[in-house]
């Protein structure tokens, strides 16, 4: 998958810590039955690489990448169990070289003009704004805009249900990341039923 299909795929991309590998399946589905088709997850947890590779093999029509993925070894090791596309926090020439070697997309994180910069001038033109708030949110999108027109973006970091339109509705973005749509609390108590109902209320709520 190129960046631009991973960013086309749905306007929310859930971000996801899991902390059991046994949640993943099930997790999917509740995805899938609320309209979302796909999903990082993070290596934050020792369950990341599991729940990746899970996915991958039995629900073939979720797309799975890895997220907070921060080196070379990091990437290699998402690929190798599965994932599809991966997400950074940051930008650096490790991780470009690793997308460009192993021909799997790269969605870098970039919070400043000279991040935003280092990316396209390196073939990557589709990134996540992270911290999305505390990097300047909306206001900065829209700053971006004029000097980087072919750069779109999937903010992350402080999206929620109150502001997921004003984001969405600005044309460089082309969707938007976060963990409030896959709650843990939701997950701790494997409601996965409440976890599809959210979904389909965003997606109403963001059509």
């Amino acid at each position: 998958m190129r960046a631009k299909e991973v960013m086309e795929l749905s306007p929310i991309v859930p971000v996801v810590a899991l902390e059991n590998a046994e949640d993943a399946l099930p997790l999917a589905e509740a995805l899938l039955e609320g309209g979302i088709s796909i999903m990082e997850i993070t290596l934050r947890t020792e369950a990341g690489l599991k729940a990746i590779e899970a996915i991958s093999h039995s629900i073939p029509q979720m797309h799975v990448g890895a997220g907070t993925v921060l080196n070379r070894d990091d990437f290699r090791e998402a690929v190798a169990h599965g994932a599809e596309f991966i997400f950074s926090p940051g930008i650096s020439e490790e991780l470009m070289e690793a997308s460009k070697e192993t021909g799997v997309a790269l969605i870098p994180g970039v919070a400043t003009a000279s991040e935003v910069m280092l990316a396209k001038n390196n073939g990557f033109e589709y990134c996540k704004l992270f911290p999305a708030n505390l990097a300047g949110g909306v206001e900065v999108l829209k700053a971006f805009s004029g000097p980087f027109p072919s750069i779109s973006f999937c903010p992350t970091g402080g999206v929620n249900l109150n502001n997921v339109n004003e984001f969405l509705s600005l044309p460089n973005v082309l969707c938007v990341g976060g963990s409030w749509i896959v709650p843990k609390a939701l997950i701790e108590k494997k409601d996965f039923h409440g976890i599809t109902r959210l979904c389909k209320e965003v997606i109403h709520l963001i059509s």
